[in-house]
This record gives structure tokens, C-alpha cells and sequence, in this order.
């Protein structure tokens, strides 16, 4: 038994468009009390990121007041900037009156 083809295709032609969200950079911000050793170290533990490459970002932000750390999805970006923020101050630092990592998520257009 044959099978009937429809004369008559399914419109798919849509006038809604997807848009694409526009990347994000978690900007660290330079302080005075944590040290480079527990800034270094909590961007290899966030980003993963090779000693030498934090070591720069690091070195950045102490020079010039902001370093963009990692650029991406919105969504991704705040949880970044969360775990930045939930690795604490640097203990050494602590009863200096240290506080967490100065970090914030900005739109990079």
C-alpha cells in the first residue's frame, strides 16, 4: 500500500530570531590586603588556570586596578564571581581587616 505525501510542506518559515547573549568578563579588582600568593592560587582553584597565567592576571590587577579574569555566558560569569567571593579573604590577611576578592561581572560590549 502506498503512502500519500502531503502536496503541501509545514510552513517553517518564523519571524522570531535567536539573539545571542553578549559575553561577560569577571573584572578582578586590585586591593592592598590579600596577598599575591592567595590571589594566585584562587584562580588556578576557580579558572583552573596555569600558575604563570594567574601570575599575570594577578600582576594586572595590581598595576593597572582591574583585570579581566575570564570572558563568557552571563550565567556562568555570576557563578564565577560566586566562587571567587566564597574562597574567603586570604587568612593571612585577615586581621588586617582583608576582605574577599573584589570581583564584578561586566558586559563586554
Amino acid at each position: 500500500m502506498p503512502t500519500a505525501t502531503p502536496d503541501v510542506l509545514p510552513n517553517t518559515d518564523t519571524d522570531t530570531q535567536t539573539r545571542r547573549q553578549p559575553p561577560y568578563a569577571v573584572v578582578l579588582h586590585n586591593d592592598d590586603l590579600n596577598g599575591f600568593a592567595f590571589v594566585i592560587g584562587v584562580l588556578r582553584v576557580v579558572f583552573g588556570y596555569e600558575i604563570e597565567r594567574c601570575v599575570e592576571l594577578t600582576l594586572e590587577a595590581h598595576e593597572k586596578g582591574r583585570s579581566v579574569v575570564w570572558i563568557g555566558p552571563l550565567e556562568v560569569a555570576e557563578l564565577k564571581a560566586d566562587q571567587i567571593h566564597s574562597c574567603g579573604p586570604d587568612p593571612a590577611a585577615k586581621d588586617k581587616g582583608a576582605q574577599p576578592l573584589g570581583v564584578t561581572v561586566e558586559p563586554t560590549a
